[in-house]
């Protein structure tokens, strides 16, 4: 069953049009790959589905609903949460504080202790730094900060931009294995990346950008040796 849907998808910067009539599905409990080059349109796609950027044209919906035309707010109300690429830490607060943010949605205190706890459980390195600032964190921390932060909300649909840029190869792995753990107790996610490596052991499908536009898809496992996959990448 699909979760996200997106048909003929337009949206650029002033005039700068940068997505060209995409498309694409996310299914319900699935990990999706969104790869493409610098430029392809991934961080706008996100953006747009966020409600950071305002399409100019085509249908965004999510279970069902459509959502092209509402601010930030009201899609994170929906429970859809992004990780930004650059992570969008506050950076003077507290690891705590940071973490307290992302569950506005949270009913009451034990809600958010209980979320809190769990977050430490994925990520037990923040439970060591809770009362150092973002700031202070290194970038492997941050990108865990950032990520705890989007769980805090108890997200449907979790959007990860980029989540390993600059990170050491044994973080990217660690993050990885996170991702399969969180999809693994139903959460559903769309993963943009540079690391297609990475990218294509944790998805199970692949959407491949080039100018605003899909190029290529297909199940991460039958595209991982794939020349069509290396020569759409490319470009």
């Amino acid at each position: 069953m699909t979760m996200l849907s997106i048909r003929n998808l337009e949206a650029g910067y002033g005039s700068l049009k940068v997505l060209r009539g995409l498309s694409l599905e996310v299914p319900r409990g699935r990990v999706v790959a969104l790869l493409g080059g610098n430029g392809a349109g991934k961080t706008t796609t996100m953006n747009a589905i966020a409600g950071l950027l305002p399409a100019a044209g085509g249908e965004i919906r999510f279970e069902d609903r459509e959502l092209r035309g509402l601010p930030s707010h009201r899609v994170f109300a929906r429970g859809i949460a992004l990780v930004a690429q650059g992570r969008a830490l506050f950076a003077e607060m507290t690891v705590r504080e940071n973490l307290e943010l992302g569950a506005l949605a949270a009913r009451s205190r034990p809600d958010i202790v209980a979320l809190t706890e769990d977050v430490f459980r994925r990520f037990p390195r923040l439970r060591e730094r809770v009362e150092q600032r973002a700031a202070s964190l290194s970038g492997g921390e941050q990108q865990m900060l950032a990520t705890g932060r989007a769980l805090m909300s108890r997200p449907s649909l979790l959007l990860l931009d980029e989540p390993t840029t600059g990170l050491a190869p044994i973080i990217v792995s660690e993050l990885g294995r996170i991702i399969r753990e969180l999809n693994a107790g139903g959460l559903t996610i769309l993963l943009v990346e540079q690391n297609v490596r990475m990218a294509l052991q944790v998805a199970d499908e692949v959407y491949v950008m080039r100018n605003g536009e899909i190029v290529l898809h297909g199940a991460a496992a039958e595209l991982q040796n794939s020349d069509e996959m290396f020569s759409s990448y490319l470009g």
